[in-house]
């Protein structure tokens, strides 16, 4: 039973506040040389990030199991570092003072919005240490206490990470057959012989055509919502923009599965390819990412994985904000099948992104739960 003993209290009266401060760019280098280095949340994970820039003299550094939070827009994202590691000026680093890492990370996470509230800039909003270290939040007072609520959620937040870690083994399996087939040409039936097209050789019966003519495009349902009638209009259902979920709101647009494909904002990765979304249930989405699914014979899944395989970067426009309109997507060339050859590859796949759905929908009850359980542990709504 819990102590049920909670206090207001300032973050910086229970944690030590880290500004990170960028070292000279001549010890950055990729060789691992030195401390892994984090300049902002670029590399940030679901919970943990990755390293692919390192420094060989350092500044300012954050611990294993400090928190750390991004300062500089966007501000608020949160991760936990795995080891001693060199901060740069875009992140903060933060300590709790009685070791339960875990309970400040959820703290922060269920306080966020407020430090965010905090944001000072016209172009880059960004918060300051002062910002951390009045942020007043409702604090169980037993470190016990503590520990039991950091429990629950780390174990929700464990079996959703193992979910979506699944589901990436399972969409790189689906990957490797399609290359297997629509790349490498080795695909049950070939035969060798191939024919000259725009896209170099292909088998013969196959052709190039446009990606239109493989996806029914629904763009015109899309209804954007601004973030106060987002604020007024919580429910369960998720709101998706160019990259990701954004928020959940309590009606829906589209029920079924889908390919959200980043129109402007976010919309090519660092590989020249599509942002992709392929979702699937009740959701909302903004103007801001196209909404797809693949037009009979072809189905939403070899259109994702087409499209995994395409560079768009020579289709996007817009120097400031980045941009895909429909008509240069509609135009993308792409590689056609025999209908024999499509039906089979997609009887091949079925399985797997059947799986990839199951999971998928338990993901989103555990991140509902998750969601629902943050803030009433954390304002002792709920007793541990």
């Amino acid at each position: 039973m819990g102590s049920n003993v909670w206090e207001k209290q300032k973050i910086g009266e229970i944690a030590l506040i880290n500004m990170g401060q960028s070292p000279e760019s001549k010890y950055y280098n990729n060789e691992r040389i030195g401390l892994p280095f984090l300049q902002g949340n670029r590399t940030f994970g679901f919970k943990y990030p990755t390293y692919d820039t390192f420094c060989s003299s350092g500044n300012k550094f954050a611990d294993p199991n400090d928190i750390l939070i991004s300062v500089r827009a966007p501000v608020g994202d949160l991760n936990i570092a795995k080891e001693r590691i060199c901060i740069g000026r875009g992140l903060s680093s933060l300590k709790m003072k009685n070791g339960n890492y875990e309970y400040l990370f959820y703290l922060l996470k269920a306080n966020i919005q407020e430090l965010i509230n905090r944001e000072s800039g016209t172009v880059f909003g960004s918060i300051n240490k002062d910002d951390i270290y009045n942020l007043e939040v409702i604090i169980a007072q037993s470190d016990d206490d503590q520990r039991r609520i950091a429990d629950i959620l780390s174990a929700l937040d464990d079996k959703i990470e193992l979910n979506r870690q699944t589901n990436a083994t399972l969409e790189a399996i689906a990957q490797a057959i399609f290359k297997e087939w629509f790349v490498d040409f080795n695909f049950p039936g070939a035969t060798g012989e191939m024919i000259d097209s725009d896209l170099g050789l292909i088998p013969e019966g196959w052709r190039v055509g446009k990606l239109e003519e493989i996806i029914t495009n629904f763009d015109r349902k899309r209804v954007p919502l601004s973030s106060r009638e987002r604020e007024n209009r919580k429910g369960a259902f998720p709101y998706y923009g160019a990259a990701s979920i954004l928020d959940y709101v309590d009606d829906y647009i589209f029920d079924g599965v889908y390919l959200l494909m980043g129109e402007d904002g976010t919309v090519i990765t660092e590989d020249g390819k599509p942002v992709l979304q392929y979702v699937s249930g009740k959701f909302w989405v903004n103007n801001h990412t196209h909404v797809l699914q693949g037009k009979k014979p072809f189905s939403t899944e070899y259109v994702l994985l087409q499209l995994k395989n395409t560079n768009v970067k020579h289709i996007v426009t817009g120097a400031v904000q980045p941009k895909i309109n429909q008509g240069n997507m509609n135009e993308l060339p792409v590689v056609i099948p025999d209908e024999f050859t499509l039906l089979s590859f997609q009887d091949a796949i079925t399985p797997i992104f059947s799986n990839i759905l199951d999971t998928e929908q338990e993901t989103s009850i555990l991140t509902g739960i998750r969601d629902n359980l943050l803030p009433k542990l954390m304002n002792g709504e709920i007793e541990v």
